[in-house]
């Protein structure tokens, strides 16, 4: 008998304010744990140079995405800057019924959408920096914006903060190192909650010499 239990997968989303780490941290899982993939979404926007159909977007028409939301096929969607994104539903839902996880990069709103459509197989983490002031000097580190561009992303970043209390986990992300370590914990515990092993039944039974 195997004593692998058969698992459904969880959507992993990590949101953030811009500065606060979680694109670095987004990759370092990616790149330490074979079992999660990051979730593709469907892009109105033109392709640019270096991008790949599937691995980094689908890129589809105005007409289609509009279809496609008219349809339900979205988890999530979104209009930015004019150019609209979404979380196409059956990719997502095909791996987790094939036991693997899935990592989201999205903002509060995305996520809410996410606990409307897929409460139970969500997992959801805020990741804020250590200060006001550390946040600060990284948004003027990262870019060459002007103090009245780095003021907008602060305003901003008030705003996306002030939904910390709407995720299942928060994080502060003093050290790229432990905060990582600490995402791992997070997704290493939730593989194993009882509901997600839907095996487990069938394990336990045939473990006390069940039919």
């Amino acid at each position: 008998m195997s004593s692998e239990i058969k698992r459904r997968g969880l959507m992993l989303v990590l949101s953030s304010p811009s500065g606060a780490g979680k694109t670095t941290l987004s990759r370092r899982l990616l790149e330490s744990d074979g079992s999660i993939v990051m979730s593709v979404s469907a892009t109105t926007r033109a392709m640019r140079p270096n991008e790949v159909e599937g691995r980094d977007y689908f890129f589809v028409s105005k007409e289609k995405f509009q279809a496609m939301a008219k349809a339900g096929e979205f988890l999530e969607h979104a209009t930015v800057f004019g150019n609209s994104y979404g979380t196409p539903a059956r990719p997502v839902m095909g791996a987790l019924a094939a036991g693997r996880d899935v990592l989201f990069d999205i903002d509060w709103q995305g996520a809410q959408q996410l606990k409307e459509k897929a409460r139970d197989d969500l997992v959801s983490v805020f990741i804020l920096p250590p200060s006001h002031d550390e946040l600060e000097r990284r948004l003027h580190t990262r870019a060459q914006d002007s103090e009245d561009v780095v003021r907008a992303r602060m305003e901003k970043a008030a705003g996306e903060i002030s939904h910390w209390p709407e995720y299942d986990y928060v994080i502060v992300n003093r050290d790229v190192d432990i905060a990582h370590t600490q995402i791992k914990s997070v997704l290493e515990a939730e593989r194993v909650r009882r509901t997600r092993q839907i095996g487990l039944s069938e394990f336990v039974s045939a473990l006390t010499g069940g039919e």
